[in-house]
């Protein structure tokens, strides 16, 4: 109770915030204009209260409250689900999705809060810290840029706004090219990174807020972003498949990325993810279990999560979707069969990160997997059950331990960046750099590696062995995170690793066509933005 008692303040102002806030808004990158310039900004207070109001669009159902994980965390190669839930955006079919327009509005709407806080909070003289001021001035300019990394990745090139519109009224703004965008990205990162504080400082503010340490690990993960989508030529091995083999798959560019040094980029995010490492501000945590846990809540891996409080109107719905146990019997995603074969059997992130026995809200007693029948259909007495078909369902525990599971929206917490994907960003890019893996590319690897396992990575890979190998490492890692469908569209291989196995497991497709490595521009935005001409291609 100690860290949520912490998340209080921070979370009564977004609540706040969020109830003068319609509940269901049109894109278009309207301002924050609840906040008026001219009877507002006179001191600290507002100027918290106003960047409060930033972070309380991610707790949206423009964004976080579903429509983000729902597009991106079910529409990979090893997620599975019920067809109820998964058969639109888990099915390649984002636009039968009620929230598809979600991403665009929320993220432009962030860089339009953002945008009023840096126009107006630098002006504040009288009654704050200016250490404080500085920090917000830092959190803003993260989030715009972490806003548009966002977009970029999901929409390609996108209108750039860096001034409200009270300040920039035309409401015509072209696409800039996914270059001029991600340049955006990195200059706002630089900019976080020199006003924030570490994590930790008496003056870095509540769990939740944006550190130091995370916008240089977060620049680290745009470097690498770029620099995979920017490499020429070269392969990209994945298991899957309908047999769950080992697949080869050609490396192709991302467009827009067409003609960087990619290189030098893969260094920029090597030498960025160091600083992190070298910083000693994180470490890992030793007990998986203990990571998902209410007492591992905005611990030492743990770089950014969304909060949330319980008892408090500000919940989610991660629970019952992802964990065995739900409100309407068992939970609509898990991982599937293919990929929890990809696991070594002593691998602590199946043995204790996935639900093998659990019993639902009508009594009936399950266990996973059915070809371990040995070790959990009968466990202290007790029998457990699977049909061996639609039974195996592969559970993960990151959302499961909450306040009250047997509540439909509960206080379940969603992780944005760890700890261990700073150690493989560095491995990544280390071995992308030297053209081969380097020593110390090894070691970042391993470290994760054995908190869950007791062998190393295979000594003596080449390039793209290793590559390969890191790829899936983060697979294992982080499923349910919503980062392997980055990692597919990052290295040019999503629509390859998805058609090889056309229809998944629970019978939902995987089939995707060149319109699916973008998702389509609003029609309200075409409608109120001139200039752009067109949608994505395919929509």
């Amino acid at each position: 109770m100690g860290l949520l008692k912490k998340n209080t303040g921070l979370l009564l102002l977004v609540f706040s915030l969020l109830a003068i806030s319609s509940c269901k808004k049109q894109l278009e990158e309207k301002p924050f204009s609840f906040l008026s310039p001219e009877n507002f900004y006179k001191n600290e207070s507002d100027a918290r209260t106003a960047i409060n109001g930033v972070y309380s669009e991610l707790y949206s159902y423009d964004l976080y409250l579903q429509p983000i994980w729902n597009l991106t965390v079910l529409d990979d190669d090893h997620v599975s689900g019920v067809d109820w839930f998964l058969g639109t955006t888990g099915a390649g079919n984002p636009q039968g999705y009620w929230g598809v327009d979600g991403p665009w509005v929320g993220f432009y709407l962030v860089i339009a809060r953002a945008n009023t806080v840096l126009e107006n909070v630098e002006k504040i003289t009288n009654d704050i810290d200016p250490d404080i001021r500085t920090r917000i001035l830092g959190e803003a300019h993260f989030l715009r840029g972490w806003a548009y990394f966002q977009l970029v990745q999901l929409y390609g090139g996108v209108p750039v706004r860096l001034k409200s519109l009270s300040a920039d009224p035309n409401p015509n703004v072209p696409r800039s090219s996914v270059k001029e965008v991600y340049q955006v990205v990195i200059d706002e990162m630089k900019e976080a990174e020199t006003m924030l504080f570490p994590a930790g400082h008496a003056k870095a503010g509540e769990p939740g807020r944006v550190t130091r340490g995370l916008a240089k690990g977060m620049l680290a993960k745009v470097y690498l972003t770029m620099a995979s989508g920017s490499v020429a030529s070269g392969n990209v091995t994945v298991r899957g498949g309908t047999d769950n083999g080992y697949y080869t798959h050609t490396k192709n560019i991302v467009a827009g990325l067409e003609g960087l040094d990619s290189k030098t980029y893969f260094e920029l995010a090597r030498d960025k993810a160091l600083e992190v490492i070298n910083s000693g501000e994180y470490s890992l945590f030793t007990s998986w279990k203990t990571m998902w846990s209410q007492a591992g809540r905005n611990m030492q891996e743990h770089m950014w999560e969304l909060q949330s409080l319980a008892g408090s109107s500000f919940v989610n719905n991660l629970n019952i979707y992802f964990s065995a146990v739900s409100t309407f019997g068992r939970g609509a995603v898990w991982f599937t069969n293919n990929h929890y074969m990809d696991y070594e059997d002593a691998d602590k992130r199946v043995l204790e990160g996935v639900a093998h026995n659990w019993q639902i809200n009508t009594g009936g007693k399950y266990y996973y997997p059915s070809w371990q029948s040995s070790l959990y259909s009968v466990v202290n007495g007790v029998t457990y059950s699977n049909n061996g078909t639609t039974d195996n369902r592969a559970y993960v525990i990151k959302f499961a331990d909450v306040n009250d599971p047997t509540v439909a929206n509960s206080d379940a917490y969603y992780p944005i960046m760890r700890y261990a994907e700073i150690l493989l960003i560095y491995a990544e890019a280390a071995n992308e750099a030297n053209g081969g893996p380097t020593t110390e590319a090894y070691a970042m690897l391993n470290a994760v590696r054995n908190r869950a396992v007791a062998s190393a990575a295979p000594a003596g890979m080449t390039l793209e062995q290793f590559r390969s190998f890191v790829l899936a490492e983060r697979a294992r890692e982080f499923v349910l995170e919503g980062i392997r469908r980055f990692d597919l569209m990052r290295w040019g291989i999503y629509l390859q690793v998805m058609n090889k196995i056309s229809a998944g497991q629970n019978n939902i497709s995987k089939v995707r066509s060149l319109r699916n490595l973008l998702l389509p521009i609003p029609q309200s935005e075409l409608n109120s933005n001139q200039a752009i001409t067109g949608n994505n291609p395919g929509w």
